[in-house]
């Protein structure tokens, strides 16, 4: 199947964070130089929506805010394949399982077989929504990337075992937030920190999700914000 390459893809991205009562930590890693997408820059694990997202079985849910704000300003019904992209890219990247002990129900799409094969079933219920950037136009590739932060306490391996990872990402290593503009960073990177930093010392659902919309008119910061809860709940 031939991909048109400036077409803008839907995809997913996972801020990992560890130890975030005492010394705060996220997982990324560098792309190689000579990626087409951010050459040598130091990213967070993510890639694009995969048609087999959209069929992959998940234990556990993502939870009603979350599928709200991702539904906002969306043409189509994507959450189930962002979370299980989310999921995929980050065990793909990391070698990291986000799931829980579990028995595959039917076929296992192909590019989920490894992630079968650790004995897990993929949890959706620990990802929390908290960013969404347009790639600009005139990159040689656009994404449409929904940012979710994940709690190293629902991941279900080691977290300093990456030898089951791809080689897309080197230099995989947890960086202390205090110290994580030292490294090579794409810019919408800088600005997803700030958000990461407000959410460590408040795990609660953040009022709004930041999306930062790039497109051939002009580029827009707007706030994503779930459906109204009805009255007396």
């Amino acid at each position: 199947m031939n991909i048109d390459k400036t077409a803008v893809r839907n995809a997913a991205t996972v801020i990992a964070l560890r130890d975030r009562d005492s010394n705060p930590a996220i997982l990324m890693g560098q792309r190689g130089a000579k990626a087409a997408f951010m050459p040598n820059k130091f990213v967070f694990p993510g890639g694009a929506v995969d048609q087999e997202d959209t069929e992959v079985p998940l234990a556990t849910s993502l939870s009603e805010l979350c599928r709200d704000r991702l539904g906002a300003q969306c043409d189509t019904n994507l959450q189930h394949a962002l979370a299980a992209a989310a999921i995929r890219e980050l065990w793909e990247e990391t070698g990291l399982v986000l799931g829980r002990p579990g028995t595959w129900q039917g076929d296992v799409p192909p590019d989920w077989r490894s992630f079968a094969e650790t004995g897990h079933v993929p949890t959706a219920d620990g990802l929390q929504f908290v960013f969404r950037a347009l790639t600009p136009p005139g990159r040689p590739r656009r994404f449409d990337a929904r940012f979710f932060l994940v709690d190293a306490a629902h991941l279900s391996s080691d977290l300093d075992d990456f030898s089951h990872a791809s080689d897309e990402l080197s230099h995989l290593q947890w960086i202390e937030l205090d110290r994580v503009r030292d490294f090579d960073l794409p810019f919408i990177t800088e600005v997803v920190l700030a958000e990461v930093a407000a959410r460590v010392t408040d795990p609660a659902p953040p009022p709004s999700v930041p999306f930062f919309r790039n497109d051939d008119e002009d580029s827009l910061f707007l706030r994503l914000y779930g459906r109204p809860k009805p009255a007396g709940r």
